[in-house]
């Protein structure tokens, strides 16, 4: 119990005073299901309006301490301003309200057509990013007994902050540059490095917010076309490359689009080591479109762990099947 206390600590601590270890980005696996986390030029990419619900239960086997993220974001492009719109609002979860990070964005996206095989969108994102400390749920070192190492009845002479959560403005873009066949973007997040410290600690000592760059691309192999009564079956191999202060991770694999029924495979790996094998299956009826997916940890020492592994379940809403054509010209159905 105290060395797991003690681990939670440290790791906060860390996050909140250390230039290379600020409060970082949640990235879904699913991370097609959820495209405005990865890059604001994806605003738009339905004529209707798409509505995409994901959640994310990480490591659950550690009791007290698990990692949860939710998500619900609105996107839609509108043909006669050839421009794309989003909303998205998402909470991170650490330690059942030990660490947690809301945000809400707005999106904007402009699309330039260069010639009939490639295509150009710029997007732009602007909104909030607010962190929150449950500072009544830590117990510092002057808290624990030396002798039994019980908490009960200790206090702390540690300063606290007077408040336990920080908002600040945010900035981000993205590029996207797609065809039929191909794509590939990359985005910059927090491209004004908001300060989000909590504490009493000079902006230029801590530094901001890290920037997150994104680098993101793939293919789209029709392997049967759709039609009015049918979907249409595809794979497309795809990248994601990640990279925030000192941390990065790159995901690789393929995901299948086999009619109603779809599925993929990704090998995460972190540069420092091997992180996750990850899973995929859903299926797609009309609008309505539900994916599960499975992170199997295979980084030590966590492997050996009973952490539980990592669920993910997304709920996309696309109402484009209501419409008599959609010739969309492009390599984006993972996505829709």
């Amino acid at each position: 119990m105290i060395r797991t206390i003690t681990i939670t600590l440290l790791a906060l601590l860390c996050l909140l005073t250390a230039n290379d270890l600020r409060a970082q980005d949640p990235i879904f696996s699913q991370f097609y299901a959820a495209p405005l986390q990865i890059n604001p030029a994806f605003a738009g990419n339905t004529y209707t309006p798409r509505i995409a619900l994901n959640y994310r239960n990480q490591w659950n086997g550690w009791e007290g301490l698990p990692y949860q993220t939710y998500a619900a974001s609105y996107d839609q492009f509108f043909e006669e301003l050839n421009v794309g719109f989003g909303l998205l609002a998402l909470t991170d979860d650490a330690g059942n309200g030990l660490f947690q990070i809301n945000k809400l964005g707005a999106f904007f996206s402009y699309k330039v057509k260069v010639n009939d095989e490639f295509n150009l969108k710029l997007g732009v994102e602007a909104g909030a990013w607010q962190t929150r400390v449950g500072w009544d749920q830590l117990i510092f070192g002057d808290q624990i007994d030396r002798v039994d190492g019980s908490t009960d009845g200790m206090l702390t002479e540690e300063l606290i902050p007077d408040d336990d959560s920080k908002t600040v403005f945010d900035v981000s873009a993205g590029l996207l540059a797609y065809g039929p066949k191909f794509y590939g973007g990359i985005s910059l997040k927090h491209i004004n490095t908001p300060n989000d410290s909590h504490l009493a600690i000079e902006e230029n000592v801590i530094g901001g917010l890290p920037i997150r760059f994104s680098f993101h691309g793939g293919s789209q192999i029709t392997l049967r076309e759709g039609n009015s009564r049918r979907l249409s079956t595809f794979i497309s191999p795809n990248i994601l490359f990640e990279n925030q202060s000192d941390l990065s991770q790159l995901n690789i694999g393929t995901y299948a689009g086999l009619g109603p029924v779809f599925a993929g495979a990704w090998f995460r790996h972190t540069f420092g080591n091997s992180d996750a094998v990850i899973f995929l299956v859903g299926y797609r009826q009309k609008a309505l479109k539900i994916g599960y997916s499975y992170d199997l940890t295979v980084s030590d020492p966590l492997a050996t762990l009973n952490t539980g592994g990592t669920h993910e379940i997304s709920i996309g809403l696309n109402f484009d099947h209501n419409r008599r054509k959609v010739n969309y010209e492009d390599c984006f159905q993972l996505f829709r």
